[in-house]
């Protein structure tokens, strides 16, 4: 039923960008120099729509339609990555909000000066993960330090990871006797609540190794689900890969986020520049990617790899 309400909306949506297209049209046979203004504005307006469209046809993966969950993970840098760190989360979040995406941070972990060392976000929306899997990979920083007396120029890293989120639960059968399920007293914020009570979970799933934990919630159960929430989402990209026969290559041990191996550059110091080396898209207004204008690059990409599967 899902899959046939996501259709008709599809038909419904073409539908009505044929009427706009014939009703621009019939308006432009009339030949009124006064309706110049209109007419232009609806064709710029349907050709943006257009070209919206064309986008989301590259979004053909099994998965491309689900809502995900995003991690940020702090790498190399110190107290600078755990700094970009929290940026990112930000550029994330902003995105996401620009997009009319729900979004939520189901786990945090603070950095001991500043940033955090770690984030895991859920994302909801049509495409979350089609779009957003593009920012899967380290990205790398360079900027004068603010955390530096000598003010000097550090570079720093991050890793970002992606995971599907299917609403059917069934996707992922998880056996109990798999799991391996500790609380603990959370570090983070929320209250006395949070800090007395046994509130945080830390899940592990036996036969992957695969560790999540989650502190957010001021309640253990919530924290629980979420924890749940995220192992299925990480043993469902896990399966993927496999199925695509691609784990060693995507995956493999573990990708370190350090030198040498980034998807992106966010270079604010000594000039102003963010270059994909996936694509070689690239623009000077730093300000605004940060700010969540990543669209440019998201699109680069999927485009990239639509001529690779070609």
């Amino acid at each position: 039923m899902r899959k046939l309400a996501a259709t008709r909306r599809q038909v419904e949506s073409w539908r009505v960008l044929r009427q706009r297209s014939a009703d621009a049209l019939e308006l432009a046979s009339l030949e009124d120099e006064s309706l110049r203004g209109e007419i232009e504005a609806e064709a710029a307006a349907v050709e943006a729509e257009i070209d919206h469209r064309e986008l989301t046809l590259m979004l053909s993966g099994r998965y491309d339609r689900d809502d995900c969950i995003l991690g940020v993970f702090a790498g190399q840098g110190g107290t600078d990555a755990q700094d970009w760190a929290a940026m990112l989360q930000r550029m994330y979040l902003r995105w996401a909000d620009a997009q009319g995406f729900a979004s939520e941070v189901l786990d945090q972990t603070e950095g001991e000066e500043a940033g955090i060392k770690s984030a895991l976000i859920a994302v909801s929306g049509e495409y979350a993960y089609g779009y957003l899997r593009a920012e899967k990979g380290v990205h790398r920083l360079v900027r004068l330090s603010p955390f530096d007396g000598a003010h000097r120029r550090h570079t720093s890293f991050a890793l970002v990871e992606v995971y599907p989120q299917v609403e059917q639960d069934d996707e992922i059968q998880l056996n109990p006797a798999d799991l391996k399920i500790d609380t603990y007293r959370s570090a983070g914020a929320g209250g006395q609540n949070v800090q007395k009570n046994e509130t945080a979970v830390r899940i592990t799933h036996l036969p992957t190794g695969i560790v999540v934990t989650c502190q957010n919630e001021r309640s253990q159960t919530q924290n629980r689900e979420n924890a749940l929430r995220v192992l299925r989402a990480r043993l469902l990209d896990l399966r993927r890969e496999e199925q695509e026969k691609e784990l060693a290559q995507i995956k493999g041990e573990h990708v370190k986020a350090e030198f040498g191996s980034q998807i992106r550059s966010y270079v604010l110091h000594p000039y102003q520049m963010v270059k994909d080396h996936r694509t070689g898209h690239e623009t000077g207004n730093t300000a605004a990617v940060l700010d969540g204008e990543i669209g440019g690059f998201v699109e680069a990409y999927l485009r990239a790899a639509l001529g690779q599967a070609d």
